[in-house]
């Protein structure tokens, strides 16, 4: 097995780890975030008093949160794909996100889906995919001087 067919093997076997990983947090029955819901709450009322602007409150960590988690699908997606088709990791993200927040509103009812989380998804799998596309294009220059 050639150099390039164990990398992708390896890609794909660690892309096909992480999907597990979110479907099982984005159909899990309940919202994943309820345990640590109140020490959330407790760290950013500290971080409140001590300066922090109130905008960042719970639902801009949640954001963030549901950008960095699709950063490694985007990732993934472009690493499997050729590289003048990075751009499709991002609909990846999003058709990926869709199904998960269209199974949460159709039949996990302890689930809330929202379009702000398919916003978010689809954020950090385009980002995950253009981190690819210009490393790709950074790699490639440095090869070539």
């Amino acid at each position: 097995m050639t150099a390039r067919r164990t990398h992708v093997r390896r890609v794909a076997i660690a892309a096909g780890v992480y999907a597990l990983f979110v479907l099982a947090i984005g159909l899990y029955p309940t919202p994943v975030d309820r345990p640590i819901d109140g020490m959330l709450s407790r760290v950013l009322r500290f971080l409140h008093r001590h300066g922090v602007p109130g905008a960042f409150d719970y639902a801009f960590v949640e954001f963030t949160a549901n950008i960095a988690f699709f950063v490694p699908v985007g990732v993934f997606a472009a690493l499997l794909l050729l590289p003048r088709r990075w751009w499709l990791a991002g609909v990846i993200g999003f058709a990926v996100s869709c199904g998960i927040e269209t199974a949460q509103a159709t039949l996990l009812p302890g689930r809330f889906a929202s379009a702000q989380d398919v916003l978010a998804n689809t954020t950090g799998a385009f980002l995950g995919a253009t981190a690819v596309f210009l490393w790709r294009r950074y790699a490639g220059r440095s090869h070539r001087s």
